[in-house]
């Protein structure tokens, strides 16, 4: 029981990226694939988590290697970099966080019946993000995270195994790749948010920096690694459980995935429902999973959005101190190295924080507004944005990783190099199929 205490407090930023991307991308569109295309995509879901692998693992790297976040990193390959980040973020930002919690809402509606519409809903629960941010702050979400996704793995699992049970006959594997516009554009909606979109790769150093501070402990390279290894590869185990669930329980039966947020509330608790029999002990353990997950999702990523804007607006006006590596402890209070004094920094960055949350929250209320009826609409925009803008981040932080900025003990070796470029090619590949055969 101690080492198990022991590996959770060691773990933090990893499981806090799986927080923010199981969520969407694995209840709604890992569960639609498997109802509607059986485990046809089986194959796209494994890929797609390879070839992203390293691009949101240098995020990581780099954090723990030069002991600043990656926002810092673009800004030494150069201002340019650091302002199309921040030109290009607020695109999908928006979007993000509007459908996260409006599914989150819609959950929260069927299970407990409230008749209020979405998005009175979603603007309370947002409302309640922000008290739990304004108190809490980092400690809170590294505290919960980790059993809520204890809680899904486990539950969801357990309706996986039942499933398989209920199974007459064989199961079909058989994989396909779409040539029809509607089967590719679907697939690049799960492939966009499988696991999360890549900028979250920047969320994920904020939050490796953040631990960092709140624990006043030194960056450990390796436990960082092992940290976001353990986060990462457990969004691929969930997904194949969704995947498996929503194949086992209503492909089929002739049944699609509703687009309004209470018909795939309703539709989601019924597939628990057909695994675990109708009993009112699964009812509430199913609704709590889901719920506290998708909670969690709204939650890292009201967070972590702001949070990375705020950076990246301070940063584009500071100059940063010319040092090698600042992964040791330090007295952050009166740190000054050149002209860059950390306090005022940290002061400053706290305050567009705080600015850039009041630009989010009114952003994203009035696009739920507007479309908290349409969640299936709004999950696709946001999705396909977010895959069309991948080969764009997964670019920056390849450069950068492999750049006179990162040490040389953290840059990739050439199998990653392979893998990263292979990646690139088969994530543009994919945007220039979609942008052609369906857009255009």
């Amino acid at each position: 029981m101690n080492r198990v205490r022991e590996i959770l407090k060691m773990l933090g930023p990893g499981l806090l990226f799986a927080g923010a991307a199981v969520g969407t991308s694995h209840l709604y569109w890992s569960t639609r694939a498997g109802a509607e295309y059986g485990f046809a995509f089986f194959w796209a879901i494994v890929l797609i988590l390879i070839f992203k692998y390293p691009f949101f693992e240098f995020g990581t790297r780099y954090t723990a290697a030069k002991g600043e976040t990656i926002l810092s990193g673009y800004k030494r390959m150069g201002k340019w970099v650091l302002w199309a980040y921040l030109l290009i973020t607020p695109i999908t930002m928006f979007t993000i966080q509007a459908a996260v919690t409006s599914l989150t809402a819609n959950l929260l509606m069927y299970m407990f019946n409230i008749p209020l519409g979405a998005a009175w809903v979603s603007g309370f629960l947002l409302a309640l993000c922000l008290l739990i941010l304004y108190v809490g702050k980092y400690s809170i979400l590294d505290n919960i995270i980790k059993y809520i996704i204890i809680l899904l793995t486990l539950s969801t699992f357990v309706a996986v195994i039942l499933a398989f049970g209920k199974v007459e006959g064989g199961i079909q594997m058989q994989q396909i790749i779409p040539t029809d516009t509607i089967t590719l554009a679907f697939l690049i909606s799960l492939m966009g948010w499988m696991p999360a979109p890549v900028d979250m790769s920047v969320w994920n150093s904020i939050w490796a920096e953040s631990k960092q501070k709140a624990t006043q402990e030194d960056f450990d390279y390796r436990s960082s690694i092992f940290d976001f290894n353990v986060g990462y590869w457990s969004t691929l185990v969930l997904a194949i459980f969704f995947l498996s669930l929503g194949a086992l329980v209503m492909y089929g039966a002739g049944a699609t995935i509703e687009k309004s947020g209470l018909g795939f509330s309703k539709q989601l608790f019924g597939m628990y429902a057909g695994a675990f029999g109708e009993s009112q002990w699964a009812f509430w353990l199913v609704g709590i999973a889901a719920i506290t997950t998708m909670f969690s999702t709204t939650l890292t990523c009201l967070d972590a959005l702001p949070r990375v804007m705020g950076r990246a607006s301070v940063l584009a006006g500071t100059e940063l101190p010319d040092i090698n590596h600042m992964g040791t402890r330090t007295t952050l209070d009166d740190q000054k190295i050149g002209n860059f004094n950390e306090k005022e920094f940290n002061e400053k960055d706290q305050k567009a924080y705080w600015i850039w949350m009041a630009i989010l929250v009114a952003g994203s209320m009035i696009i739920l507004l507007f479309l908290a009826q349409e969640m299936g609409t709004l999950l696709k925009i946001a999705t396909v944005l977010s895959f069309l803008t991948t080969p764009f981040y997964a670019l920056l932080n390849y450069l950068l990783i492999n750049s006179e900025h990162t040490p040389e003990f953290a840059r990739p070796g050439m199998k990653m190099k392979v893998l990263s470029i292979a990646g690139m090619i088969f994530l543009t590949g994919f945007s220039l199929l979609y942008v052609f055969k369906v857009l255009l």
